[in-house]
Parts: C-alpha cells; sequence; structure tokens
C-alpha cells in the first residue's frame, strides 16, 4: 500500500515555482497571514529558499537583509533571485518580491563555505526553565500564523486582553518552534528568527499598528548543528533598545537547546503611537 506524505505547512507556504533560471512564483498561504499580509518569517523564508534552490548557490547563509517596501497579498507574486558576485568561498545574492508589477520586498542575502577555525562566544544562554516544564501558549485568537508554532513564554509575555499594566522593559523569554514539529533548517530557522511580539506591545500591553520595515538575520550554526536541534523547541530572548519618532529596534537570539546560539536578529519597526 502506497503512503504519502503531506508537506509540512511552512514547506507548503515556501514553495516556488521555476520559471526560469533567476526567476520563480509563488503564493502565500491565509494560514500564515499576519495583521497585513503575510507574517513576515514566512516571506523571509520563502526569499531565502530562492537562493537556496538556485542552481548557482554557492555555500550556505551567514546573513539575510530584507527590506518591506510595500505590502504583500495573497495573490501570486514573483521573486528574482540573482547571484551579484561569487568568489572561493563566499557569494552575495539580491532578492526581491514582485507584485501588481513593483518590487515590495528586497533584500540580500551573503552565502559562504565556512571553514575550520577558532571558536568562542561572548553571551551565554538564559538558565531558564526547560521547554517541557512550561505552559504551552494557547494562541486562540492571535493572528492565524501564530497557530503554526508552539510557544512557551518563560517571561516578558503579551496580555491581549489588557490584564497586564505598562511594562518597565520589552525583554522576553519563551521556547518556540514549529507546528507540527519539523526538524530546524535554513529556512524555519529564518521563519522563527521573526516570530517574536513587537516589542512595544510588551513594553506597552496593548497592540498597536506595527510593520517591520528591515530585519537582518545571522546565522550563527551551520547544518550541523541544525541537524543536531532536530524539531525541539529553540529558546528565543527579544529586547528593544529605543521607540523613537515613530520607529523602534527589536534585538533578537536564538538558542538551541544544548546552549548554542543558532541566530541573532535585529529589526527596525515602524509604529504608530496614537492611544499610549
Amino acid at each position: 500500500m502506497t503512503q504519502y506524505c503531506a508537506l509540512h505547512p511552512l514547506d507548503q507556504a515556501t514553495t516556488l515555482e521555476s520559471l526560469d533560471a533567476d526567476r520563480y512564483r509563488g503564493r502565500f498561504p491565509p494560514s500564515y497571514f499576519n495583521m497585513v499580509g503575510p507574517f513576515g518569517g514566512v516571506i523571509a523564508s520563502t526569499l531565502l529558499n530562492a537562493v537556496l534552490s538556485h542552481p548557482k548557490r554557492h555555500g550556505d547563509p551567514v546573513s539575510m537583509t530584507i527590506n518591506f517596501a510595500g505590502p504583500v497579498d495573497d495573490t501570486d507574486y514573483e521573486i528574482l533571485a540573482r547571484p551579484a558576485r561569487t568568489n572561493r568561498s563566499t557569494q552575495h545574492w539580491t532578492v526581491e518580491l514582485i507584485q501588481h508589477g513593483q518590487p515590495a520586498i528586497t533584500g540580500t542575502v551573503f552565502l559562504a563555505i565556512r571553514r575550520d577555525s577558532w571558536e568562542g562566544a561572548d553571551i551565554r544562554m538564559p538558565e531558564v526553565p526547560e521547554a517541557a516544564k512550561v505552559d504551552v501558549l494557547d494562541t486562540t485568537g492571535y493572528r492565524p500564523w501564530m497557530n503554526n508554532y508552539e510557544f512557551r513564554v518563560v517571561d516578558g509575555h503579551f496580555h491581549p486582553d489588557g490584564s497586564a499594566p505598562p511594562q518597565r522593559d520589552s525583554h522576553s523569554t519563551l521556547w518556540m518552534r514549529d507546528e507540527p514539529p519539523r526538524p530546524l533548517d535554513y529556512l524555519s530557522l529564518m521563519a522563527l528568527s521573526d516570530c517574536f511580539f513587537p516589542r512595544i506591545f510588551i513594553r506597552q500591553q496593548q497592540r498597536a499598528l506595527v510593520g517591520t520595515v528591515s530585519m537582518t538575520t545571522y546565522f550563527h550554526g551551520d547544518a550541523e548543528s541544525l541537524r543536531r536541534q532536530g524539531s525541539r523547541s529553540l529558546l528565543g530572548v527579544a529586547r528593544a533598545q529605543r521607540y523613537f519618532k515613530g520607529y523602534f529596534d527589536q534585538v533578537g537570539e536564538l538558542w538551541g537547546d544544548d546552549g548554542e546560539l543558532l541566530a541573532s536578529t535585529h529589526q527596525i519597526v515602524y509604529f504608530k503611537s496614537e492611544g499610549f
């Protein structure tokens, strides 16, 4: 009897049809939508998938920056992924997501063939209860994209019912993974790096009109590091540094459950301050 395995929701959402050497076509499913358009993490993962699927790919991701130039909707889009320069062990890419005849997302991806070297770290994973000892967040009533993840909040939770007062800072610590579980790879790690609540939600304990303008993720682990992590939860840590004249930043870390820093991320986010 033949058995069929359904694609994981993330793989369905990031699936692309190759049109020619540098162009791909896709469409984001409603299950990954956020306040306005798709969840930014799945947009970034899809752009990264275009690079990683390209026949001229040379190396593995070290960093990715994407800029949200305009809204994305639930109609077809095209992605243009082109290698700008290839060196012996590094490769630089430009990527664009084009919808309705104009760029909605622009970005760059840096790939490298990593060499063995001295290793060290200046920061350590926080000491927190293991994931199994932290309650799973009930995502009922949240945006659709959150149902594709399991969150276990250790501290710094956002209470959308208004039951919590404004906080002194926006620091959050939480366990997170794909739901249903999926072995970690570069695509899922890229999406998970955008899974934090906007910092102003935590600080003010109320929703606001927000939108990421630019996001950079740095990949500190290699393919073997991600393979070792498997489908277990990552520990995410996030904070903001300043809210000023309509924009705030967000700094995040993603740790494997063995204490290895797998990724860090930085964003600049637009917000509307009415009501604060």
